[in-house]
């Protein structure tokens, strides 16, 4: 049974689970010099503070959103997929040294099962994240039309 959120609780969950994201992206930053990949680690550390500071300041502006019911819904789901996907893929490849499309952070091809996850977390947060930035700004520019 799906439980309904209100604005104000799905607000309070973005902040929560910011807090929770700058969390593991601090954690994840200790481990940099035990990782297969240091440098895709610090790119771990960086993705997991910054995405965690992206959801709070989406749970603080979201009830600034003027966006249908279905859109807010789907809007939080992406957001909370997409910055997660992006932390734990970024610190998957820097754990097996894995990420043939992260060639700037010394990602290098380790086989084709680790890095179709990686390829497929890769490409599904980027669109995942491209949606909540174009559905945000829609919510934000029809509020300012009204």
């Amino acid at each position: 049974m799906e439980t309904k959120l209100s604005s104000k609780q799905q607000a309070d969950k973005l902040i929560f689970l910011g807090v929770f994201l700058f969390f593991l992206g601090l954690v994840i930053g200790l481990l940099i010099p035990i990782l297969a990949k240091p440098r895709i680690g610090l790119s771990s550390h960086l993705e997991g503070v910054m995405n965690g500071m992206f959801l709070i300041l989406l749970g603080l502006i979201w009830n600034r959103l003027t966006l249908s019911t279905f859109w807010l819904k789907s809007t939080f789901r992406l957001a909370v997929f997409g910055t997660y996907i992006n932390f734990l893929t970024i610190g998957l490849a820097a754990a097996t040294g894995a990420g043939k499309l992260l060639p700037i952070a010394g990602g290098t091809e380790q086989g084709p099962m680790i890095e179709s996850i990686i390829t497929i977390g890769l490409i599904s947060l980027s669109i995942a994240m491209l949606l909540v930035c174009i559905l945000v700004m829609k919510g934000l520019v029809y509020q300012n039309k009204n």
